[in-house]
């Protein structure tokens, strides 16, 4: 505003000068005009003082009325920055990360006087833009505190989640009716297919935006869904109870990232594409190891290149074996952590800009040891690989190979870790770490920013020689006879908008059993969902 009242203040100065100049040359010219007969000195002198007086009186009003309207935008501006710096307060305690928009009018105030020829009509249009900005900064605002939710420690938390709802039909006995990981050979209710709704896969999770360390930002988020279980009580398979599934604290700053909590095992990051599957990850027991295991991890990324990059990975697991809780009130020490040693695991990756998208090819590494007892040792090992190539602009193939041996805590082999020859309780039954390997890959279209394609196949093999060589497994573990399971899937994924997903899946299972003959069964999903 100063450049305005500096205009105001040269044109007060040329006015006065103007009018300064007309009054000195009015006696002159009065002097230069002989007067009439009919006038005398003394009239034409009265007449030049009263025209004079006149003009110093307008003058005078002039000056008033021009300072009068300098005051007032002064005040202005004054209420304006005042507003402006209120609005900025609050914006900053809502989102520390978010800088509130200059206005336009700080480039203009610091514009040079000569680019200001109109500064007088354009004080209006700056202080109508300003006042515009500062509608649009209450909007906001306005809009931040009504979804704000609050926290103790005064830091910003959002919380997300989304409302998924499932129609379902199966062709053939599943495990697991809304979200099935393999066919099985029952009888009774089911055996032939079944139909079905559910809400179990809904998502609840909040986001905790923490303080700064340094260079580091420190956030974290927690994540839960309704697939826990089902009410003991009448229609309770609808009333899905509350689980943990995922949450982790971060520190990171921009190449190295520091993270603890419940996670995917950072050896096998991806999994299928699917919006219909989400209690359990796409091909979960069918080539893809997904189980959310608590872990430290640190990461660091090399740059190469401007269109390259290294990534580094290492870190502790919880040395899990897949076996089932004995009892739902205490946690007792499962075979892994009674070694007392975590498991070990690293990744390296190596990712590249083609098509404006990420090309990544990892290789991970995993170690872990097992105390079933009476001296009994199993060693844990994985060797895995995971990739992401975008084939075009709109095709990408992605996908994971694992080979292992008793990784039934990351979810390979169904969840099993050893095989014995009798009886686990009895101390002369020997065991040994089932082999196992297993992967998927799939092959996605995205037709538009809204709808994508899909198709999948997966697979995990435990090997038939250490099945029928070490015919019994733990009490507890699940599907004791299964030696091979399959999994395909097709589906779309539509997305009218960014917070309202439809997706229609079809999923064919085969599994293998030790003995007998193969199991199928076809799952077929329409979900709807809408995103918060």
């Amino acid at each position: 505003m100063s450049l305005s009242f500096s205009f105001l203040k040269f044109r007060v100065l040329a006015t006065a000068s103007l009018l300064a100049a007309l009054c000195g040359l009015c006696p002159a010219h009065a002097q230069t005009v002989p007067p009439s007969p009919a006038d005398s000195p003394a009239d034409a002198n009265s007449a030049s003082i009263r025209e004079l007086q006149s003009q110093l009186s307008e003058l005078k009003q002039i000056l008033l009325n021009v300072n009068a309207e300098m005051t007032r935008s002064r005040e202005e501006t004054r209420q304006l920055r005042e507003q402006l710096d209120a609005m900025r307060q609050q914006i900053s305690r809502i989102e520390p990360s978010a800088q509130p928009a200059e206005p336009a009018i700080n480039a203009q105030q610091q514009a040079p006087l000569s680019t200001q020829q109109n500064a007088s009509s354009d004080q209006e249009d700056r202080i109508r833009r300003l006042e515009e900005q500062l509608d649009l900064e209450k909007t906001a605002v306005a809009e931040q505190h009504q979804t704000k939710v609050e926290s103790a420690s005064k830091f910003h938390i959002r919380l997300s989640g989304a409302v998924i709802f499932d129609v379902i039909n199966n062709v053939g006995a599943v495990d697991n009716l809304d979200f099935p990981s393999l066919a099985t050979g029952g009888h009774g209710y089911g055996a032939n297919g079944s139909f079905g709704m559910s809400l179990r896969q809904s998502l609840i999770g909040l986001e905790v935006f923490g303080p700064t360390l340094g260079n580091a930002r420190v956030s974290g988020n927690v994540q839960f869904d309704f697939a826990g279980g089902f009410q003991d009580t009448s229609n309770g398979a609808v009333l899905g109870l509350p689980r943990l599934r995922t949450g982790v604290i971060r520190i990171a700053d921009s190449r190295t990232e520091l993270v603890a909590g419940q996670d995917v095992p950072f050896i096998s990051p991806l999994s299928p594409s699917s919006f219909v599957s989400s209690a359990l990850p796409e091909f979960a027991y069918a080539g893809n190891l997904w189980t959310w295991i608590p872990q430290v991890r640190v990461q660091h990324r090399f740059d190469v290149s401007e269109r390259s990059r290294i990534t580094l990975q290492g870190g502790i697991l919880d040395p899990l074996a897949g076996e089932v809780p004995p009892n739902q009130a205490e946690r007792t020490p499962g075979p892994g952590e009674s070694t007392r040693i975590p498991a070990f695991a690293t990744r390296v990756a190596w990712t590249y800009n083609l098509f404006n998208r990420d090309f990544t090819i990892g290789a991970g590494g995993y170690y872990t040891r097992q105390d079933w007892r009476y001296g009994r040792h199993a060693d844990g090992w994985a060797g895995t690989t995971d990739w992401l190539f975008p084939l075009t602009n709109r095709w990408e193939l992605s996908g994971e190979f694992y080979r292992g041996r008793a990784i039934g805590g990351l979810g390979g082999a169904l969840g099993r870790s050893i095989v014995a020859d009798g009886s686990i309780y009895n101390a002369n039954t020997d065991i040994q770490g089932l082999d196992d390997t297993g992967g998927w890959a799939q092959l996605k279209f995205r037709q538009t920013d809204k709808l994508e394609w899909n198709a999948a196949f997966g697979q995990d093999n435990s090997f038939a020689s250490d099945l029928r060589g070490y015919p019994y497994v733990p009490d507890g573990y699940l599907y004791p006879t299964v030696a091979r399971n399959r999994g395909s899937m097709f589906n779309f994924i539509y997305r009218p908008r960014s917070d309202l997903v439809f997706s229609v899946e079809y999923l064919h299972l085969r599994t293998f059993m030790i003995q007998g003959p193969s199991q199928t069964a076809d799952h077929v999903d329409v979900g709807m969902g809408i995103l918060f």
